[in-house]
């Protein structure tokens, strides 16, 4: 017997203010579903999620959710007033016993319960709104962009978390790895239309390339035969006229039909171009070391950066990557040892924090009032790798169109922001790029531009990503920060990270990459660091994912103990099944679930320590 949606939505429409974002829109979500939600920035992904989410109510159309079925989406922006702490805002809404559960998400999501409210970040806000979430539950998770701000850890947590889970979930996000590994089926929303295919995300771009050339075929045929239908009324009609007005007002539908349809957004016409060659040396740190009071960046750390290395920094949040950075541009001084830098040197920075952009400036005014873009008595030109451009379409380049152009910086998207940002970098003339976080919230399309920008581009690239299919696109060596002071070299990108540091647990000698990807052997081998006892080979045996998941399912069997203690004690009251046989049965069948989620967590534990312990 089929089992119920848990959502359906059926004939949507919504407009706001201008043209219509969803028209007729359906879509379905079963149990057990694991879907990405993807389209372009732009395409009204998010504002989907806060329609199934019930936060915003369309103009036509019905939202159904199955009786008793609980929907739980991730806030990009949660409101905390009135919570003096993260950790109340998480366990907000959980019965006292199950506040566990918040603690053993917090742990893996990297956020501190105890932190006010007051002085978190929006990073930290958006990690307590995912533990909230995943504490909480629900039958279905609506969950939107939920790796930015996590480090490749957190993400290899909740990774491993909604691998296992029972729940169904709607998934959008700008980690391809992150996509491949969880989804089975994917929601693609296109100018207001959305279309289901039963595979994860690893066939959505096949997919979507398919449809769109059938699509491109099907307006050439409907081309050629308006043009032929055309030449036939202006040859023809005089003779026919009373005969052939069925034709000419088939010929005007047909007409109708190709003008309205939507065209496809076109690819973002970024470039990125270097400008004088930099010297052979960019960067060379010699034994340096950093600490902020006890905290230790760095301990007697070097490396050599040449022209046309790609070199990516990877690391837990706060474990000092941007410090890093910030002392081989120059900008912050070690507290030991000594930095040299290359000459010609023509920095480009992208930063994270996006300080560069004014919220209540205007797109125009962002890239007009710009000391480096700015043309002399021209308030509608912008001067682009040293050319005068007009300011619109410039932004065109980017996807902005021209009503754009005037609205503020705090209205546009996170993916917007960014290639806004992206837009200001790529005016300038440089031969050094400098990419913190460059990935958050760019559509999968712009992230495949970005990464072909940077195969061509004639420059050094410095990169700090937590998307490791991006690293392994870019990156030709891989600086780990591990914390307390260390920090090692490795050839490669996040891939050839882990297998080397795998197989090694330590440094594999590797001082440079070369700009056409060959590995430079260094003068003197580096002396890979001494390996504790057992442990270093034990763990050696098991893949990022599989160590995390080791240290993980503990605390998981223990939370799953604890529900089961405490629907024994529910189930034991002695008028329950008579009283309330409909919480009776509900209780029951929880209870069956989680024995059977111990059950094999117990057995996945077992599995795992033994192949750590070979």
């Amino acid at each position: 017997m089929a089992r119920a949606p848990l959502l359906q939505l059926s004939d949507i429409s919504l407009t706001f203010g201008g043209d219509p974002v969803f028209a007729d829109l359906s879509l379905v979500v079963q149990p057990g579903d694991r879907l990405a939600l993807v389209g372009r920035n732009g395409s009204g992904k998010s504002t989907l999620m806060k329609v199934m989410a019930g936060l915003v109510e369309a103009d036509q159309g019905t939202r159904v959710v199955t009786p008793g079925v609980t929907v739980g989406y991730m806030e990009q922006d949660p409101l905390m007033e009135g919570f003096a702490t993260l950790g109340d805002y998480a366990a907000s809404g959980l019965d006292p016993s199950e506040a566990y559960k918040v603690e053993i998400a917090g742990e893996g999501l990297k956020f501190d319960p105890a932190r006010p409210v007051s002085t978190a970040s929006g990073g930290e806000r958006r990690r307590a709104a995912l533990a909230k979430l995943m504490a909480e539950a629900p039958e279905l998770m609506l969950l939107d962009e939920p790796t930015n701000h996590l480090d490749i850890e957190a993400i290899a947590w909740l990774e491993a978390e909604l691998s296992t889970t029972r729940a169904a979930f709607v998934l959008i996000s700008h980690d391809r790895a992150f996509l491949r590994a969880l989804t089975r089926a994917t929601f693609w929303i296109d100018r207001g239309m959305v279309r289901r295919q039963e595979t994860g995300f690893d066939g959505f771009e096949a997919w979507r390339d398919k449809v769109w050339d059938e699509e491109d075929m099907q307006r050439h045929k409907m081309d050629r035969k308006i043009k032929a239908e055309g030449r036939w009324a202006v040859e023809g009609i005089s003779a026919r006229r009373k005969r052939n007005q069925g034709r000419l007002r088939a010929l005007a539908a047909l007409r109708e039909e190709r003008s309205s349809q939507i065209r496809r957004q076109g690819t973002a016409a970024m470039s990125l171009e270097a400008g004088a060659k930099s010297g052979k040396l960019v960067a060379e740190a010699d034994r340096i070391s950093k600490s902020y009071g006890d905290k230790v960046i760095l301990r007697d750390f070097s490396v050599k950066i040449q022209r046309g290395d790609r070199v990516a920094f990877v690391g837990p949040n706060g474990v000092g990557k941007t410090t890093l950075l910030k002392m081989l541009m120059g900008q912050e001084a070690p507290d030991s040892g000594t930095i040299r830098l290359g000459t010609n040197l023509m920095p480009a920075i992208f930063d994270q924090a996006r300080a560069q952009l004014d919220p209540e400036m205007s797109l125009w005014d962002s890239l007009t009032g710009d000391p480096e873009m700015r043309v002399s008595g021209k308030a509608d030109q912008v001067l682009v790798r040293g050319q005068p451009r007009h300011v619109v379409g410039y932004l065109k380049d980017f996807l902005f169109d021209e009503r754009q152009a005037r609205a503020p910086v705090r209205s546009l998207s996170g993916g917007e922001k960014a290639r806004l940002l992206l837009a200001k970098l790529m005016a300038r003339e440089s031969n050094l790029l400098v990419l913190d976080e460059p990935t958050n919230d760019l559509d999968i399309e712009t992230l495949d531009l970005l990464q072909e920008l940077l195969d061509d581009y004639d420059g050094t690239v410095l990169l700090v990503s937590h998307d490791r299919d991006f690293l392994d696109r870019v990156a030709a060596t891989t600086i780990a920060m591990e914390g307390d002071g260390r920090a090692t070299v490795y050839a490669g990108g996040w891939t050839d990270y882990q297998a080397q540091r795998g197989e090694g647990g330590g440094a594999p000698g590797w001082n440079s990459v070369s700009y056409d990807g060959k590995r430079k052997a260094p003068e003197a081998p580096a002396a890979a660091p001494a390996a504790t006892p057992a442990k270093s080979a034990a763990k050696s045996k098991l893949s990022f994912t599989e160590k995390h998941r080791l240290e993980a399912l503990p605390g998981v069997i223990e939370g799953l103990e604890a529900e089961i203690a405490k629907l024994e004690d529910y189930l034991a009251a002695p008028d329950l099944f008579t009283k309330e046989p409909v919480k009776f049965r509900k209780a029951t069948e929880a209870l069956v679930q989680r024995q059977d989620a111990l059950a094999a967590a117990e057995e996945e534990w077992l599995t795992l320590e033994a192949k750590a312990e070979g």
